[in-house]
C-alpha cells in the first residue's frame, strides 16, 4: 500500500492541486474515491478526516491533513529535497515571500473570481443538471477581468508570478483554470497574452498531465 493517500480524485479541483504536487515530487500515492453524489464526504468516516466535510483529505502515515493548499505545502516541504524540486523557495527568504504573496493572491482574489464560473458552467450542469446562472457568471467574469488585469501587469515583468522561476504560486492555479478553459468563456484569456503564455507554461509541466487526464466530470 502506498504510504501517502489522497481522499478524493482529481475530478475535484482541490484534490487535483494536491495530486499535481505529488506528481512534482514523484512520491508514490494512493487515491481513495469519495462518492460526492451519495454525500460520502458528509459521512462520519470522512468527517473524521476533514471535519468540514470537504474534499480532499490527506494521510501520510500518522499525519492526517485537510485544506488543499496546506496539504500541497506539506508535500512540497517533506518530499521536494529528494526529488530536487523547489517550488516553495524556502532557502531564499525574499523568493519564499513572493511565493507566499502570490499563493495568497490565488486563494483570496483569483479563486473567488474564477470558482463561481467553474461551478455554474461545469460542475452544476454535470452533477445536478442545472443550467448556468448567467447573472452569477457575468458578475464573476467582471471580477475575474479585474484580477487578470493585475496578473497581466505582473507577468509582463516576470515569467512567473513569484519571479522568473516556477513555483507553487503558479501550480496552485492549475485546477480551476483547467476547468475554466473548458467553459464557453475560455477566450477571455486571449485578451491577456502574458497570462495566456503563463497558463500554457503551467500546462506544459509533466506534473499536471495525469491529474488533468482524470478531471472529467460525470453526472
Amino acid at each position: 500500500m502506498a504510504p501517502v493517500k489522497v481522499f478524493g480524485s482529481a475530478v475535484f479541483a482541490n484534490a487535483a492541486r494536491v495530486l499535481a504536487c505529488l506528481e512534482e515530487v514523484g512520491v508514490e500515492y494512493e487515491v481513495a474515491e469519495v462518492d460526492y453524489m451519495v454525500k460520502e464526504h458528509k459521512g462520519p468516516e470522512h468527517l473524521a478526516r476533514n471535519p468540514f466535510g470537504q474534499i480532499p483529505a490527506f494521510q501520510d502515515g500518522d499525519v492526517m491533513l485537510f485544506e488543499s493548499r496546506a496539504i500541497s505545502k506539506y508535500v512540497l516541504r517533506k518530499y521536494s529535497r529528494s526529488a530536487q524540486v523547489d517550488l516553495l523557495r524556502e532557502g531564499n527568504p525574499e523568493e519564499a515571500a513572493m511565493v507566499d504573496v502570490w499563493t495568497e493572491v490565488e486563494a483570496h482574489h483569483y479563486f473567488p473570481a474564477i470558482a463561481p464560473i467553474v461551478y455554474e458552467c461545469v460542475v452544476y450542469p454535470a452533477r445536478l443538471g442545472i443550467p448556468p446562472n448567467q447573472k452569477v457568471v457575468g458578475e464573476s467574469l467582471e471580477k475575474l477581468r479585474k484580477v487578470l488585469d493585475v496578473y497581466e501587469a505582473r507577468l509582463s515583468k516576470s515569467k512567473h508570478l513569484a519571479g522568473d522561476f516556477f513555483s507553487f504560486a503558479d501550480l496552485s492555479h492549475f485546477p480551476y483554470t483547467f476547468y475554466f478553459i473548458t467553459t464557453p468563456h475560455a477566450s477571455l484569456l486571449d485578451s491577456y497574452p502574458h497570462v495566456k503564455a503563463w497558463w500554457e507554461s503551467i500546462m506544459a509541466r509533466p506534473s499536471v498531465k495525469k491529474p488533468s487526464a482524470d478531471m472529467v466530470l460525470r453526472g
